[in-house]
């Protein structure tokens, strides 16, 4: 027996191949692309422009059918972390963060991930499976449409995994987020971030246009290869030219996101700060310092507000834009370098945590 093919994960392009080899008109695609996306309808039953014929065809040879969510915590400011279960018993989390005036949602493009960077608790888990378009595009959909919740405004590829890793789900998903007929999120409001998978970088422009961030963290290989593994196969050099080129791949004037958890006694000075500067002197960017967030089996601390600062205003002294990011979600293990898709490390006891189950 065939496979149903979940059409919650394809996007408007594939569908319209989906109707085209059912023998149906291409139209079809838009019509089932805004129930699904815009109306947040997965049952063809409640498609009321299609005719039961074409309804029965439909429940034939495919399904709608998002990730389920598994448990729900909120933290004290708002910021709620969903643990979301995959049709093969994997767990995923996905955080959403609520700001005055727009809603972030963090996605998870694996679970586990194989990259092991010493500061994340996702890569201290491991690698279990990537994850496909609809169970990508799923978490948004779960976002927008389950409790009636406000539309979510803004998307970053920054939950567990590297997204670059499973590069054609990835852009698959990001397509459909794009597009008017389902979320019509703009290229600066979707933001992928990669730890430095250079090969997928330098094909990234041609295959979709969002904004780029890089998990870069040190500014010199002897560190970097310590702290994020992946260096040592892509190193700095490499990584900086596949920067340059794809901002060199656009017309107009852009710049990337330049991701930097600072660690205690490990990339935290002024020294590390000048290295910094030097390796990004003529890269467009913008540099987002975030405090290292605690994780269990981990040595590592946060450093001093004082030493945060400091290095902060170092940066802007050489005319960098350079941002401080507010540790959201830490009290129910949602912050960055936080999330690992595991129930018994999902809960801490701490009041100000609400658990809801699902």
């Amino acid at each position: 027996m065939q496979k149903k093919i979940n059409l919650l994960g394809c996007s408007l392009e594939s569908l319209e191949d989906f109707f085209i080899g059912l023998k149906e008109p291409k139209f079809r695609a838009k019509q089932i692309f805004k129930w699904i996306h815009q109306k947040g309808v997965l049952d063809f039953d409640l498609m009321t422009d299609f005719n039961k014929t074409l309804r029965e065809k439909l429940k034939s040879v495919a399904i709608i059918e998002p990730p389920k969510i598994h448990e729900e915590f909120v933290s004290n400011e708002g910021t709620i972390k969903y643990l979301i279960e995959l049709n093969s018993g994997s767990m995923i989390e996905m955080v959403v963060i609520p700001e005055k005036n727009r809603r972030t949602l963090c996605v998870s493009s694996q679970a586990g991930c194989a990259l092991q960077c010493t500061f994340c608790a996702t890569g201290a888990q491991g690698f279990e499976q990537n994850l496909d378009s609809y169970e990508i595009i799923g978490q948004l959909w779960l976002a927008n449409f389950s409790n009636k919740n406000k539309p979510i405004t803004n998307v970053v590829f920054m939950g567990m995994g590297e997204p670059l890793l499973n590069y054609d789900a990835v852009i698959e998903s990001a397509k459909i987020m794009k597009d008017q007929l389902a979320y019509g999120l703009s290229r600066k409001r979707i933001t992928i971030s990669t730890s430095g998978i250079v090969p997928n970088i330098n094909k990234l422009s041609n295959e979709i246009d969002v904004s780029l961030a890089i998990s870069l963290h040190a500014a010199d290989d002897k560190l970097r290869d310590e702290i994020v593994p992946i260096n040592n196969k892509y190193p700095i050099k490499s990584l900086i030219a596949a920067c340059k080129d794809y901002l060199a791949s656009y017309e107009n004037k852009r710049s990337i996101t330049i991701e930097y958890i600072l660690i205690e006694g490990i990339n935290d000075t002024i020294d590390h700060a000048k290295k910094l500067t030097k390796l990004l002197s003529d890269i467009s960017c913008k540099i987002n310092l975030i405090p290292f967030n605690s994780f269990p089996g981990s040595d590592y601390k946060r450093p001093s507000n004082n030493k945060i600062n400091a290095f902060k205003k170092y940066l802007m002294s050489k005319g960098f834009i350079a941002t401080l990011r507010i540790t959201r979600g830490d009290g129910v293990d949602a912050a960055c370098g936080q999330l690992v898709g595991n129930l018994s490390n999902s809960i801490k006891g701490k009041k100000l945590i609400t658990h809801k189950s699902i």
